[in-house]
């Protein structure tokens, strides 16, 4: 999964969460993530790890300033399924990045298209 063309994530704008009873649920988790990954802001999930041909939940972490946070791999498998089992119904053959801040999950294509200024 390509980083972007600098090697760094960009940041998603915040949308409104459909439900309150799930909202809340999901920014628990963000603060769960945010509280096992220090200094990360966002978290991008994808079901595809770099560098296999099989499907394996992947996560990585991104600071404020778009820097990649390390993560081990088992603090990255374990934020990938959490992720994963909060927003069962994202099409997970995708990237999504979960902002910690506030829990919102977006597509990380959307992020790049931000970005560029296409949107």
């Amino acid at each position: 999964m390509p980083e972007s063309r600098y090697g760094r994530a960009h940041t998603a704008l915040p949308v409104q969460a459909p439900d309150h009873a799930t909202s809340d649920r999901r920014r628990r988790l963000a603060a769960l993530l945010a509280d096992i990954v220090p200094g990360a802001r966002i978290i991008r999930v994808s079901q595809r790890e770099p560098g296999r041909t099989w499907p394996s939940p992947h996560a990585r972490a991104y600071d404020a300033q778009g820097s990649l946070v390390a993560l081990n791999r088992a603090r990255g498998l374990t934020a990938a399924r959490w992720v994963m089992r909060t927003h069962p119904e994202a099409n997970w053959s995708e990237a999504y990045d979960l902002d910690l801040a506030t829990g919102v999950l977006r597509p990380a294509v959307e992020a790049y298209a931000i970005a560029d200024g296409r949107r």
